[in-house]
């Protein structure tokens, strides 16, 4: 089965039901793919052959699905671009995957401007009012033939390209072949509670594998997707009302913004009967409170972008009043998916026992192909169909996953991935910056933040507000630092590397919350 067939199957079994509910509008499933397969028509007549790379560059709407649906019906992959990345980062992406066409969303047009001449690109698709230098989207489609195209796409094809940065801030484009995306999505319908009949709020951001595999696991079962273009928590909480949402996509800081909004208590939500949350456990204390206001139907997702879906946490293994061992696993990732095996491994490859940290290691047919344009890469982290995901973790006798430490220098924030060394290498490129490193510290609503420790060259001065655009003009803005701190000098271990466990001994009090006063240089 391939992506199309899903197209296919829901236009004809929920032809006339909706497919999608998008700022007032709906579209159904038949008008669905009849769009999905005018836009893979009209590729193939541009001359665009099996496996071209077409780059998406916009915030969520249906035409996002409708481009995943369309250029992956034509045989082609989607490369859904980060549209908070800065310029010269999306350059880099595009120069190494050379997509020949760029679709474009207004917002997106000013830095889509900038990129029309970068390697490969030689069309441009405007979802929305088209610029002379580009064409428009409704007008390509409007005349094609809205039959699926006669392409041969095999499960093994690459369906999308998702870049994700690595430790070293270099991007890694992970390839996703239609079987792994369908297997992910599969799991996550059957094991996630999917049901036909449910209307599922998306709402996070379509360039991160995390919402489009939560739409495919309902689309799968014929649901209706609620879309939203961002994160707003009272049109969230009007959207449970008004459009009837039974199901939802959050991070665990969207449900706490959520449960500190005013307009919660007069919200009707009773027909919300399932919360799936990833990028981290939910802290107990949150966790109290949502099921307080909720009820028990909070379920945990732990995946990533190069293995989809790795295990799951149940609502009924939810249980933050229960037994000693039961109160503990709500800090675990849950248990491994159907059809997903988890190890814990050694450095030297043995399996761990009970217990035993290690890292992680999985299994399963949602596994990336690899990395575009990086066999090494590749082979480093694929080992004996294994992937070596980097963390740090142990399993407990029943199964449960416990994640002790992240890949070395993440910072989640909100739900994104920083990596310290990218930020790093921004605020070294600063003339005043003899010194630098970044780490992430703990903080109530996002998770964590990104903290800067400076070194300034010797009569430098540097300020943090200046630091700080700097950083903004060279990667996107949520990975600047909120917080520098400027020292003389910073702990080295004894290989010379700087001992960031030290520094984060510094931000944090003997109870382990975050020292304020610790941040002199705020911004």
């Amino acid at each position: 089965m391939v992506l199309a067939d899903v197209v296919e199957r829901n236009a004809r079994l929920r032809r006339s039901e909706a497919a999608f509910v998008f700022e007032g509008r709906t579209l159904t499933h038949e008008r669905f793919a009849e769009r999905s397969f005018a836009l893979g028509n009209a590729l193939l007549r541009l001359g665009l052959s099996r496996q071209a790379r077409v780059a998406v560059l916009a915030e969520n709407r249906p035409e996002y699905f409708e481009i995943f649906a369309g250029v992956g019906a034509a045989g082609m992959i989607t490369v859904n671009l980060n549209w908070r990345l800065a310029v010269p980062e999306l350059t880099g992406i595009i120069a190494d995957c050379e997509p020949q066409i760029l679709i474009f969303d207004g917002p997106s047009e000013a830095k889509a401007a900038l990129l029309r001449h970068a390697p490969g690109i030689r069309w441009l698709v405007a979802l929305d009012s088209a610029p002379d230098w580009a064409r428009s989207y409704e007008e390509m489609i409007g005349s094609e033939d809205t039959s699926r195209p006669g392409v041969e796409v095999a499960p093994e094809d690459i369906e999308s390209l998702i870049y994700t940065s690595g430790t070293t801030g270099r991007p890694k484009g992970v390839m996703i072949s239609h079987r792994a995306l369908l297997a992910a999505a599969s799991v996550i319908a059957w094991e996630g509670e999917a049901r036909t009949d449910d209307r599922m709020l998306i709402v996070m951001p379509l360039f991160h594998i995390g919402g489009k595999i939560e739409q495919m696991a309902f689309w799968l079962a014929g649901a209706t997707t609620v879309l939203h273009r961002s994160f707003d928590p009272a049109a969230i909480l009007h959207s449970f009302a008004q459009d009837g949402v039974t199901a939802a996509h959050l991070a665990p800081t969207m449900v706490a913004r959520l449960l500190d909004h005013p307009d919660l208590d007069a919200t009707a939500y009773s027909r919300l009967r399932v919360i799936h949350y990833a990028s981290a456990p939910m802290a107990v204390p949150l966790l109290r409170r949502a099921m307080e206001a909720f009820g028990p139907i909070f379920l945990q997702i732990y995946g990533m972008t190069e293995c989809i879906t790795v295990s799951i946490l149940k609502p009924f293994q939810h249980r933050p009043d229960g037994t000693p061992d039961e109160v503990q696993r709500l800090s675990s990732a849950g248990q491994p998916c159907f059809g997903v095996s988890a190890r814990i491994v050694r450095p030297d490859g043995t399996g761990c026992g009970p217990g035993e940290l290690g890292e992680v290691a999985v299994r399963s047919e949602g596994l990336m192909s690899g990395y575009w344009n990086g066999n090494a890469l590749t082979l480093a982290a694929v080992r004996d169909g294994w992937f070596r995901t980097g963390d740090i973790g142990f399993l407990d006798r029943d199964g449960f996953l416990f994640i002790a430490d992240r890949a070395k220098d993440m910072i989640i924030s909100g739900g994104e991935n920083i990596y310290s060394r990218e930020v790093e290498d921004a605020l070294m490129s600063h003339p005043a910056v003899r010194e630098v490193a970044v780490t992430g510290v703990p903080d109530p609503e996002w998770g964590e933040s990104v903290k800067a420790w400076i070194v300034p060259r010797d009569g430098a001065e540097p300020t943090p507000a200046a630091l700080i655009d700097h950083c903004r003009s060279l990667i996107a803005s949520y990975k600047k630092p909120r917080f520098i701190e400027f020292t003389t000098d910073l702990p080295r271990l004894f290989n010379g590397k700087v001992d960031k466990k030290a520094l984060r001994a510094r931000t944090l009090t003997p109870d382990g919350s975050v020292a304020r006063g610790a941040f002199p240089g705020t911004a």
